[in-house]
C-alpha cells in the first residue's frame, strides 16, 4: 500500500512516500480503508524529535483516522465490512499510523462515525474529543451550574472542551487572544470569552467570579498556563492539565485545597489498557454531534495526504484555528 511515512526524524520534510505491506488483520482488530486523518501536536513532536512512544523507522504517523471497514479479525462483533467508523488508533510506538492506504486498528479503540458529519470532518474529532472527555467528564467530572474555565478556545482540545461543558451544564468561561476567536467561542457556546492580552488572571477572576475563583480550570496550554490555572481556581476547585512536562511551584495547590488531574491520553495506546474506554467516549461523542451538541471546529486550509509535509509546516506555524485536515 501506498504510505506517507518517515524514514528519520526532522523537519516536515521528512515525509516520503512510500510502498509497505498491507497490514494482516489479526484478532480483536479492524481493517480500516482511511478516509481521512487529522494534526494533533503530538504527530508534529514524535516527527520531530522521535519521544520514546515514537514509532519504529520507517514510520507511519498520525493517529486519528476516519473511513470504511474493509476486513475485521476473529472476535470481532461490533463492526462488519463498509462500516464508516473514527478511531484514534495508532501512530505511536508498536502501532500503524493512519497516513496511509490502509490502517490496522484494535476494535476496541473504534466506533461508529457520526452520521451528520463527512469522513473529513470526522478524522478532526478522535483525539481531541477523548482528551476532553477523559479531562472534563471522567476526571473533573463537572456538573450542572459549576463555574469552569478552559483555556485556548480555539485548539483542539479546548474546542470541544467548551462544548462538552456546556452539555454538562456548566457556566463556561474561556480564553483567547484575539476578537476573532473569541466570536468563535462565543458561537461555540462559550458564555463568556476573555482576551487573556487584555485581562490578567487576577482582573478576571475578579470581575466574573468576585474574587472567589472558579470550580474547574482546564490547561490545554501548559508552562506558565498551569501556574495562571492554578491561580484562577476556586478554594477546593480542580485543575485538569494535558500539558505538565515542566517544573512548577505547589504550593497553591496546598493554599488552596485543590485537586490536580493530568491527562494523557496515549496511555491506553502505548500501554494496552483501557482501550474499550475509548471506544465507548467516542460513541458518546459521535451521538452528541448528530444531536447537534457538539461540532469540530475545522482550520479554512485543508490538504491531501501528498500535502502533509506543508500541512505540519502550517500546523507547527501556530497560525491554524481549529484542526488542519488531510483526506486521501
Amino acid at each position: 500500500m501506498k504510505v506517507q511515512a518517515i524514514a528519520q526524524f526532522g523537519e516536515p520534510s521528512v515525509f516520503k512516500l512510500m510502498d509497505l505491506p498491507r497490514p494482516e488483520v489479526i484478532p480483536g482488530h479492524v481493517l480500516i480503508r482511511v478516509a481521512a486523518s487529522s494534526i494533533n501536536p503530538v504527530d508534529y513532536k514524535i516527527r520531530q524529535y522521535g519521544p520514546a512512544f515514537a514509532p519504529d523507522l520507517p514510520a507511519v504517523l498520525h493517529g486519528d483516522v476516519a473511513g470504511v471497514i474493509e476486513q475485521v479479525g476473529e472476535g470481532v462483533n461490533a463492526f462488519k465490512p463498509g462500516d464508516q467508523v473514527y478511531a484514534c488508533a495508532g501512530g505511536v510506538k508498536g502501532l500503524g499510523g493512519a497516513l496511509a492506504e490502509f490502517m490496522l486498528a484494535d476494535a476496541d479503540l473504534v466506533a461508529l462515525k457520526p452520521k451528520s458529519l463527512t469522513m473529513t470532518e470526522t478524522a478532526a474529532l478522535p483525539l481531541v474529543a477523548i482528551t476532553a472527555w477523559e479531562s472534563l467528564i471522567n476526571r473533573a467530572k463537572v456538573q450542572p451550574g459549576q463555574t469552569v474555565l478552559i483555556h485556548a478556545a480555539t485548539g483542539g482540545v479546548g474546542h470541544i472542551g467548551i462544548q462538552l461543558a456546556k452539555w454538562a451544564g456548566a457556566k463556561v468561561f474561556t480564553t483567547a487572544s484575539t476578537d476573532q476567536k473569541l466570536a468563535i467561542a462565543k458561537d461555540l457556546g462559550a458564555d463568556i470569552a476573555i482576551n487573556y492580552r487584555q485581562q490578567t488572571v487576577e482582573d478576571y477572576v475578579a470581575e466574573y467570579t468576585g474574587g472567589k475563583g472558579f470550580d474547574v480550570v482546564f490547561d490545554t496550554v501548559g508552562k506558565d498556563n498551569l501556574d495562571k490555572s492554578f491561580a484562577a481556581a476556586a478554594l477546593n476547585g480542580t485543575v485538569v492539565s494535558i500539558s505538565t512536562r515542566s517544573t512548577h511551584d505547589l504550593s497553591p495547590l496546598h493554599s488552596k485545597g485543590l485537586t490536580l488531574h493530568v491527562v494523557f491520553m496515549l496511555i491506553p495506546l502505548l500501554h494496552r489498557i483501557g482501550r474499550a474506554q475509548h471506544g465507548k467516549i467516542l460513541f458518546n461523542v459521535a451521538k452528541l454531534v448528530d444531536q447537534g451538541k457538539v461540532r469540530p471546529l475545522l482550520d479554512p486550509k485543508s490538504f491531501n495526504f501528498s500535502e502533509v509535509a506543508v500541512a505540519h509546516q502550517y500546523a507547527e506555524s501556530g497560525q491554524a484555528v481549529g484542526k488542519i485536515v488531510l483526506q486521501q
